[in-house]
């Protein structure tokens, strides 16, 4: 099973999502898109008969940002991961163009693909994936200067917009990821949580991160 770190980035770094509406668009889209029989051109509210999906990655770990988002994924059929992020690209575009009356690209030309090594830092990096938030209360993370280590982890809790609820044992948007590879790895709820605090002040912990960082 080969991880991959996935980043897609907004033109000149734009915002990608603006309200509540994108955001959530964009994650119903990592569900409907996520799938051979689905195309990018599908209507959100569109009634469709059911099928059986066949799905073209397992999305393991995810954070959607103001101008960017983080997908750790692995490929479910061959050249998977191509195909999803073509998908997602594409209608996500067709979707925000078309309702905030703009046209263009949306994307910072393809996204980035990382492989991520089976290695001792490889399970630090859904911690690093689920930190992005802090950018936008605790932009010292990076450097491990948070103090407040407390309102660091309200903030986390506050943000919807990621798998990290979903691996404190919180129902957030469970159809979209799966969790049953990554959590006998990082363990109980408080295991989970004392790793994370590890990272918040020591993000160095996330070696990869190096190649994969991407600031608002």
């Amino acid at each position: 099973m080969e991880f991959w770190h996935l980043i897609g980035r907004g033109v000149e770094k734009r915002d990608i999502v603006t309200d509540k509406h994108d955001r959530l668009r964009f994650i119903h889209n990592l569900y409907a898109l996520n799938d051979r029989n689905t195309t990018p051109n599908y209507i959100l509210n569109e009634r469709r008969e059911d099928h059986a999906r066949e799905q073209l990655v397992d999305i393991h770990s995810y954070c959607l940002m103001k101008n960017h988002y983080h997908l750790l994924v692995t490929e479910r059929i061959e050249n998977g991961i191509s195909l999803f992020m073509q998908k997602i690209n594409m209608g996500y575009t067709k979707y925000f163009n078309n309702r905030h009356k703009r046209s263009g690209a949306l994307w910072q030309g393809k996204y980035r693909k990382v492989q991520i090594k089976r290695d001792a830092h490889f399970l630090y990096i859904p911690f690093y994936i689920h930190l992005n938030p802090l950018d936008y209360v605790h932009p010292e993370w990076r450097a491990g200067e948070v103090r407040n280590t407390k309102k660091a982890l309200e903030a986390l809790l506050d943000y919807r917009w990621s798998s990290h609820l979903d691996y404190l044992g919180v129902r957030n948007f469970p159809s979209i990821i799966r969790t049953d590879v990554l959590n006998p790895m990082l363990g109980t709820r408080s295991e989970y949580e004392r790793t994370i605090v590890e990272v918040i002040h020591d993000p160095s912990l996330a070696q990869e991160s190096d190649y994969l960082e991407y600031k608002s």
